[in-house]
């Protein structure tokens, strides 16, 4: 048996923008994810709603660093043989981080915890594969538009980022943004049928990266 671990945030927990809730399990982009790989893969998902990839957002009610909790949920669901991450899109918030080349650093940090990881069991490296959220659409909610202000422009180039990072690191890439977008009602997250279709999208890469 396979394990693939899903890294994220409110996308991969599966927040709804319609609902202002949370996606049905099967609408998750993890679970298309996991009904693409079939028998034999184990898909778990790790989604926080504001997860960074290694900043501090002091208004939080949780600790939302990326960087210092996945040492923690490595060790929670190792074994491991693929770690998907796909964060960066809270990185874009003015008062985080608020550019691009902020959270290809952090995303370059959350790739050396995997790789230098003490893990609890013996096991070799797990295959990383670096997934570059959709970029942000304009909106006319004025919470997530303040929110987020600047971000559009800047989450246009998480994808060019990104793809020098796993080039350079060795790891895999993938671009959400080819296959999926977020939707206008807050300019974020993604309706029902693009966390489907980005499940769909990333299943021949895990493939091909578990050797499946």
């Amino acid at each position: 048996m396979k394990t693939v671990l899903c890294y994220g945030d409110s996308l991969t927990w599966g927040y709804d923008p319609e609902t202002v809730w949370r996606h049905a399990l099967e609408d998750r982009w993890p679970s298309a994810l996991a009904a693409s790989l079939g028998d034999g893969v184990q898909v778990v998902a790790d989604g926080l709603n504001g997860r960074t990839t290694a900043f501090d957002d002091h208004t939080a009610d949780c600790d939302r660093n990326g960087a210092r909790t996945l040492p923690t949920v490595l060790h929670t669901h190792a074994p491991l043989d693929l770690v998907i991450l796909m964060l960066g899109t809270n990185d874009m918030k003015p008062v985080v981080a608020g550019t691009a080349h902020a959270a290809s650093k952090g995303m370059r940090r959350l790739i050396d915890l995997v790789r230098l990881h003490a893990w609890p069991v013996e096991q070799e490296v797990p295959q990383i594969l670096v997934v570059a959220p959709p970029p942000l659409v304009e909106t006319a909610d004025p919470d997530f538009a303040a929110m987020f202000e600047g971000g559009v422009d800047q989450s246009a180039m998480l994808a060019s980022f990104y793809a020098d990072l796993a080039d350079d690191s060795g790891a895999g890439f993938f671009d959400a943004g080819s296959v999926a977008g977020c939707s206008s009602i807050d300019g974020v997250h993604m309706n029902a049928e693009n966390t489907r279709a980005l499940g769909r999208g990333l299943a021949p890469v895990a493939r091909l990266l578990l050797g499946h």
